[in-house]
């Protein structure tokens, strides 16, 4: 199976040897995003909640680089450094998804980069991507 990598202006630039996004036949898997901001390339100030906002602007604009929306998405993976903050984060998370909703995981990590509080990825599946050219 062929694979090609998405970019977007629109979201942070990978801040090391990876891609925003792959697509490999209907599946798109994102790499997972930080509140960065992507014309600065600085973590948004605001803590947790303001975080989470950007993150998921961030995703929303790889989705739509990829031809793709959260709708989409079938798999989502949160990282958060303090679990304290999983009801606030899963609000917001979920404001841009409606049933059925994706499988999840969140996970209590030690550190994220660049001091984040939460990062999220995702996968998504999108059955008319399969027959695009690489």
């Amino acid at each position: 199976m062929s694979k090609r990598q998405v970019q977007t202006e629109q979201a942070p630039q990978a801040i090391g040897p990876y891609s925003q996004a792959v697509v490999s036949g209907p599946f798109i898997f994102l790499s997972g995003q930080i509140g960065l901001d992507p014309e600065t390339g600085t973590l948004v100030p605001g803590g947790t909640e303001a975080e989470t906002e950007r993150v998921m602007q961030n995703l929303g604009a790889v989705l739509a680089a990829a031809g793709a929306s959260f709708a989409d998405v079938v798999r989502a993976t949160i990282y958060l450094v303090d679990l304290a903050d999983f009801a606030r984060v899963n609000e917001i998370y979920g404001r841009h998804f409606a049933a059925p909703y994706p499988a999840r995981a969140t996970v209590g990590v030690a550190a994220l980069p660049r001091g984040a509080r939460v990062e999220i990825d995702l996968v998504a599946v999108k059955e008319r991507l399969g027959n695009r050219e690489a």
